[in-house]
């Protein structure tokens, strides 16, 4: 079809979901002429708003108008929506391409493509290999879930790097889009009931990380997860593989060895580090800092700086985030802990008696992998939330547990429980949405309740 002149009509790409992601591969679908529209079903935020008015991009919000949406070529789905969504399941059945806001953007650039993935630990490793590439001169960017969203960026602000932090959601909808470094951190149940509740499907998203990889490209994992194991065992991976451990497996890249030193071996960098040296402590931030001086080594930095920025980095808010010292009473914030292993890794981390605060909207939790560690560490839990009742009940039976339905009475039970030498630690094992509008809301609001204490 051609329009009366004889020019060929712009495809027409039509974006569900207005905030960081979908609001940036609007503005790059612009810039490279589409027939662009987006659509919310509940309201934009005003930051976002001003951007597709300043732009001239059509929008709507409040409810999706589905005539202006099943005329699309191309779908961008941001990825907080449902396969569920009625909207969704109506561009599925006029067989419309749904892509991620990061497959549209890929096509577009031809910057290196550090990805990273995994249950826990993507935002302190994505965090923690851009503080080393921006300290060895490199210009690198954060994207994904961090910062500006990747479509944005390459539209108005290139880098040669990017550093991009990917959750199973986004890549659900990438099919072209290749990392250059792919970063498998672990994989544990998490949004299972995106996933039919079947683990494999989840374990299927968290591998789409590897599409597309050749022999120059890289994989980094951690080779002592079984899961990540038993699916390698099924794959032929293309890419060049530094796997890393807690110790040294014959084909490890990182490990920890019998003198307590970070050791990295890579076909281009030979280092050693003392893992007192590390900036970020646990168990959970070695394998962590394992990831991301891997991923520096690729690039062939200098060991001394590698070293450096292992060792200054300052971490990532709300995660173990230390709030403060109340009469001897040390409070941490863990709100990023939206599952139960990242639970786990923040109780691995803690050496004094522990007043635990659990809670929020659950998704399909399993609470019995952290329960050794809240024999041996929890003196109390505190649940904080609207339907407390599968805390009550399996932990009660171990450990005191104390049900509160709002913030501030699951601060006033904390402070009546904790005493000189005990650490309170908000690791919620849940999504926030019950009482809060996202992690980050709850642990800033957590961080203002304790500093009222003072």
């Amino acid at each position: 079809m051609t329009t009366a002149n004889n020019e060929t009509p712009a495809r027409r790409l039509v974006v569900l979901g207005a905030g960081e992601s979908g609001t940036g591969a609007a503005v790059l679908a612009k810039d490279r002429g589409f027939d662009v529209f987006l659509s919310d079903s509940g309201a934009i935020a005003p930051r976002y708003r001003e951007v597709l008015e300043k732009e001239n991009i059509p929008y709507e919000e409040g409810g999706h108008t589905t005539d202006l949406i099943l005329n699309a070529d191309e779908v961008v789905k941001s990825p907080g929506i449902p396969f569920e969504a009625p909207i969704i399941k109506a561009v599925m059945a006029k067989h419309i391409p749904i892509i991620s806001e990061i497959e549209l953007a890929g096509r577009y650039t031809d910057s290196r493509m550090v990805c990273i993935t995994g249950s826990n630990g993507k935002t302190t490793t994505t965090m923690l290999i851009h503080h080393i590439l921006v300290h060895a001169g490199i210009d690198a960017s954060l994207a994904g879930n961090i910062g500006h969203s990747l479509a944005w960026q390459v539209a108005r602000d290139p880098h040669a790097v990017y550093v991009v932090e990917l959750s199973s959601f986004q890549l659900d909808n990438m099919y072209d889009f290749k990392a250059n470094i792919a970063v498998l951190l672990n994989i544990t149940p998490d949004h299972l009931d995106r996933y039919e509740f079947k683990m494999q499907n989840y374990v299927n998203a968290k591998f789409r990380i590897l599409q597309n990889m050749t022999p120059q490209d890289v994989f980094i994992y951690w080779q002592d997860d079984p899961v990540i194991t038993e699916q390698l065992r099924r794959l032929v991976v293309d890419a060049r593989c530094l796997p890393f451990a807690e110790h040294q497996h014959d084909d490890s890249a990182a490990y920890i060895d019998e003198e307590d030193m970070l050791v990295f071996d890579t076909p281009g960098t030979s280092m050693r580090m003392p893992r007192a040296d590390l900036a970020l402590n646990g168990l959970h931030n070695v394998f962590n800092s394992m990831a991301a001086g891997l991923s520096a080594c690729v690039f062939d930095i200098r060991k001394d700086d590698i070293r450096q920025a292992l060792s200054d980095f300052g971490g990532v808010e709300h995660r173990l985030e230390f709030t403060a010292d109340i009469d001897g009473v040390r409070w941490i914030n863990d709100s990023k802990a939206t599952n139960v292993n990242s639970c786990w890794y923040a109780l691995e981390a803690m050496t004094t008696p522990v007043v635990l605060i659990l809670g929020g909207k659950d998704k399909g939790n399993d609470y019995s992998e952290i329960l050794p560690l809240v024999k041996d560490k929890v003196k109390a839990i505190v649940a904080m939330g609207l339907h407390n009742e599968k805390i009550v009940e399996f932990f009660s039976p171990h450990v005191p547990v104390t049900d509160t339905s709002n913030l501030a009475d699951a601060i006033a039970a904390c402070r009546s429980l904790a005493v000189a030498g005990d650490t309170v630690l908000l690791s919620p094992c849940c999504a926030s949405f019950d009482l809060f509008k996202s992690y980050e809301d709850r642990g800033r609001q957590f961080k203002a309740a304790v500093m009222a204490l003072k």
